[in-house]
């Protein structure tokens, strides 16, 4: 089980039970492996500026989202966690709302 614990005022953040700290080796073999799955080479894994914070992933030099690294029972997987902000989507398209794909149309 993985659960991140939000840093109190004063606080440093920690690591859960489960949670890694990620070594530059770590960081170069996910960004490889993330710029080969997607085909390109815009993204990034950027370091964390200081101890304590938390590993980002830029796409286009935007930071997109953050990286964790959790091992748990001798596996270890890396989560990311992409946050997109409402003000940057598109304006929503007017007129009727679009059926979801796969829905059955009235006859």
């Amino acid at each position: 089980m993985h659960w991140t614990v939000p840093p109190i005022r004063g606080m440093k953040p920690f690591l859960t039970n489960c949670e890694s700290r990620m070594t530059p080796s770590d960081i170069e073999r996910l960004e490889t492996y993330l710029r080969k799955l997607f085909k390109t080479d815009v993204i990034k894994v950027v370091p964390p500026m200081r101890r304590g914070l938390s590993v980002e992933l830029a796409v286009n030099e935007e930071i997109v989202g953050t990286v964790h690294k959790d091992t748990d029972d001798g596996e270890t997987s890396y989560s990311i966690h992409i946050t997109v902000l409402d003000e940057d989507l598109p304006a929503a398209a007017k007129g009727p709302a679009a059926k979801p794909a796969g829905t059955p149309g009235r006859r």
